[in-house]
């Protein structure tokens, strides 16, 4: 009921305009409202046309949201999850370096966030600091062992770096690490079949290809590898 939370807090700042918590909930609250939009519109973003006012609204409000931490600032010093929500509002904006400082300043007063080290982790990626990505999404796996999307997401960093062996053995390690799962994550797979194409290895390739096939019917691109593998095996 994030829209009625809103309103809520609004009205609160209404008569409280200098109120650091109310600014810090409604910052919240507003970063709500994208990933509850994001879960909504899934199916609407597959093209370009109708990403457009997704991203329009994920942008106004994740410039909103960091506009009510700013206001609350003035008021009281933020706690580690706050500059947390700050650091992925700007993720969201695609402003990796303030999204690095403001993710790194609250690990540093709360270190044992498993999922901000993984949101470390992407960061560093984005920006192409690929062993400063290894080393956060290690500290991800130190604080949860069996972190599918960080265990892919390491593979993901040492193919970055050339280490192929490595990527290959973290990719096998997030698929089985879910094992005997209802619902299982595409992504290990489609990463490892893309890596095995491009060593060469198509035939390897296509049986986790049709896996992240099974998994996930929709996602274009574990069909568009399998098609590929296919290809070059043919």
């Amino acid at each position: 009921m994030v829209e009625k939370a809103e309103e809520d807090v609004r009205q609160y700042l209404g008569k409280h305009p200098n109120s650091a918590d109310a600014h810090y909930m409604l910052g919240f609250v507003l970063f709500r409202e994208i990933q509850g939009r994001a879960d909504q519109n899934k199916d609407e973003t597959k093209n370009a046309d109708s990403a457009m006012p997704y991203v329009r609204f994920t942008t106004d409000k994740a410039k909103a949201s960091l506009a009510e931490y700013t206001e609350g600032a003035k008021y009281r010093t933020p706690s580690y999850l706050d500059l947390k929500i700050v650091a992925l509002d700007y993720v969201l904006l695609e402003d990796y370096p303030d999204a690095d400082k403001w993710l790194s300043r609250s690990l540093a007063w709360n270190p044992q966030d498993a999922d901000s080290w993984y949101d470390l982790g992407r960061i560093k990626y984005y920006e192409a600091s690929f062993p400063e990505a290894l080393s956060a999404f290690g500290r991800c796996l130190e604080l949860d062992s069996k972190n599918v999307k960080a265990e892919d997401n390491l593979g993901m960093t040492y193919a970055k770096l050339g280490r192929a062996n490595e990527a290959i053995s973290a990719f096998q390690n997030a698929i089985v690490w879910q094992t005997g799962l209802q619902e299982r994550n595409p992504q290990p797979f489609i990463d490892l079949g893309s890596l095995l194409i491009d060593q060469n290895r198509p035939q390897e390739a296509i049986a986790y290809l049709v896996q992240a096939t099974k998994i996930a019917p929709g996602n274009g691109k574990a069909h568009e590898l399998l098609d590929k593998a296919q290809s070059l095996v043919k």
